[in-house]
């Protein structure tokens, strides 16, 4: 990857992660490891993909969000009917009252 392709990396790995760390401090120094290329080569391929990973997450998310809500869209819930039972009542005559009892 050349200079430019990994600036560019930089600067979008940036801007993502800013909203996150916007609310922890008010300045941050970013260092960089000294010595060895290869240890900034790994952690920059490292970056690369912790923001993949955070780009499928996001894309992931937001497909099943819209498959819910497509899903919402075309099969409303269905509305259930519960059968009700309906009271046993008796009426008895004694006399000349009517004595009514319910189950």
């Amino acid at each position: 990857m050349d200079k430019l392709g990994k600036c560019a990396v930089f600067v979008v790995t940036g801007l993502v992660a800013f909203p996150a760390l916007a609310g922890t401090a008010a300045a941050i120094e970013i260092g960089t490891p000294a010595g060895n290329p290869a240890i900034i080569g790994q952690m920059r391929d490292a970056d690369l993909q912790t923001l993949r990973n955070q780009i499928q997450r996001q894309q992931f998310q937001q497909q099943q969000q819209f498959n819910r809500e497509q899903d919402r869209r075309i099969a409303p819930p269905p509305v259930l009917e519960v059968p009700k039972v309906k009271p046993t009542c008796q009426t008895q005559v004694f006399g000349n009252s009517y004595l009514r009892s319910c189950r």
